[in-house]
């Protein structure tokens, strides 16, 4: 069956009621944590990965996938009206947008970013159903050895291109490593670092330890902090665009799709990157030079679009090879593995319908996306209304009896508060938590591909470079490993530190 075939068999199946029940609700929450600031899709991703436990399978991962995309849309109504980006990928947002809305210009900043969150993601899933099958036949090609070098990759792209130092990001990743060597050895059957807590024989589980470092240090951090908060700037006028604005964004829309969908598949590249790249670009491009930095709407329109389009290339290396390139892939990835699911090629082939579906309900996600942004941005902004003590307090609340609902064991429980120390700890003094969750995931299935290439090779470790796929890939990792360290030095590391959140 040819592309388009599975593509429209996946609408029949995004077309059941309850699938598109599940995918209103992700992008609803989506919608209303991208407006929150602070509150990130992967926070919220991961709160509800034991309250989704025993549901549907295809339903659930739908929805995580709805509140990604949702994330993207909403972090632009605070970035534009309060300067206070939803999250990390509406950071450039803010500094167009929010002089526009100074300007009583907010409605056409919110418009364009709406519009182009809507033509970015339409055209980025598509991308997604042609070239995520082309992607699958190269990965069915591959052996052990190239699936290590990958997750090799995957590592140090996660753990030391962004954010200030390279070594703290390498540490996090070790953590997590270490982390998954608990329970039991699936080769030898030995129990490794579990201290006789029979608890521990499985291994820590991906859920709590993803609840604990996102909800519960993310509670703590911001019950630490005391940032006064900046006034709002209310929407003046119609939230519509004039010819004028549509003549100046459609470019920019095209632009940062075409430049998002791209760095969004790459293992180093993100929602981040993307933004700030297609701001860059806009202001080359831009007839107006001189406007940017006072609200150019162009500056609105193409990072808007490409944090977007980036969502969707995300997706690309998260269902095809099974490799998350940011925190909520990380998550998502945990979700897939919470119903018995590996992310893959063989996903492709063993559960067709799901991921087809998956990738149809996006199409519809980003349609429900435009209705529930424009027509109803006086309710999220009123969200902003409500008390960070009662918010943090609830996810805090939510969180505990969530993962005690699923595993009710005090060893759990005990688990939960001390990693939520840890991702508090974390946080305070700079480490990155994305790492330890992309370790603790990957770090078994590194293992296996590398046990099973040294056993096919007979212990010989040169056949990690002994093919042209496995060394390229080497290499590039030792890149992402050095590239960053010369660009800190050389004064770089602001740019870094910018697009090194957690939360996309």
């Amino acid at each position: 069956m040819d592309t388009f075939g599975l593509l429209l068999h996946g609408l029949s199946v995004a077309m059941d009621p309850m699938i598109l029940f599940y995918a209103l609700v992700g992008v609803t929450l989506g919608t209303a944590v991208g407006v929150l600031p602070g509150i990130g899709p992967a926070l919220t991703v991961a709160l509800l990965l034991p309250v989704t436990y025993g549901l549907d399978p295809a339903g659930s991962i739908i929805m995580f996938a709805g509140i990604y995309y949702g994330g993207m849309y909403g972090g632009s109504t605070t970035s534009i009206l309060l300067n206070t980006p939803g999250e990390s990928a509406s950071i450039v947002t803010a500094i167009e947008g929010n002089q526009m809305a100074r300007k009583g210009r907010g409605g056409p900043a919110l418009a364009t970013a709406a519009i182009g969150s809507f033509v970015a993601g339409l055209i980025a899933t598509l991308l997604l159903a042609f070239l995520a099958p082309q992607v699958v036949k190269l990965a069915l090609t591959l052996g052990p050895r190239e699936y290590f070098a990958l997750m090799v990759l995957a590592f140090v792209t996660v753990s030391a291109t962004f954010g200030d130092s390279t070594l703290r990001g390498l540490t996090s990743l070790f953590i997590g490593l270490a982390l998954a060597c608990v329970g039991i050895d699936g080769l030898t059957g030995a129990a490794r670092l579990t201290f006789g807590v029979p608890q521990l024989m499985d291994g820590i589980e991906v859920t709590t330890m993803a609840v604990a470092l996102f909800a519960l240090g993310e509670a703590f951090a911001v019950a630490g902090q005391h940032a006064p908060e900046d006034g709002m700037h209310k929407v003046k006028g119609r939230v519509w665009m004039t010819k004028e604005d549509w003549k100046r964004s459609w470019k920019p829309w095209l632009r940062g799709t075409f430049i998002g969908f791209p760095i969004g598949s790459m293992p180093a590249g993100g929602a981040d990157v993307a933004s700030f790249l297609s701001y860059a670009t806009e202001r080359k491009c831009a007839r107006r030079p001189e406007e940017f930095g006072q609200g150019a709407i162009e500056g609105v329109a193409g990072p808007e679009a490409a944090n977007n389009a980036a969502a969707a290339g995300t997706l690309v290396p998260l269902l095809t090879l099974g490799l998350p390139t940011t925190a909520t892939a990380a998550i998502m990835l945990a979700g897939f593995q919470q119903f018995g699911l590996q992310p893959g090629p063989l996903l492709f082939v063993m559960n067709a319908e799901l991921v087809w579906g998956l990738i149809a309900s996006l199409l519809i996600a980003n349609i429900m996306l435009v209705v529930l942004n424009l027509p109803l941005i006086g309710l999220w902004i009123r969200l902003l209304s409500i008390p960070k003590p009662w918010l943090y307090g609830g996810i805090m609340l939510f969180a505990t009896l969530g993962t005690i609902g699923v595993n009710p064991s005090p060893v759990e429980l005990g688990m939960l508060i001390m990693f939520g120390i840890m991702g508090y700890g974390m946080r305070l003094f700079g480490y990155p938590v994305a790492p330890v969750v992309v370790g603790l995931i990957l770090g078994p299935m590194a293992e296996q591909q590398l046990r099973r290439a040294l056993s096919i090779a007979q212990g010989d470790w040169m056949t990690l470079v002994s093919t042209p796929v496995s060394a390229i890939l080497l290499l590039i990792s030792a890149l992402f490993l050095i590239v960053p360290m010369i660009m800190r030095l050389r004064g770089g590391g602001e740019v870094l530190r910018q697009v090194a959140g957690d939360s996309d």
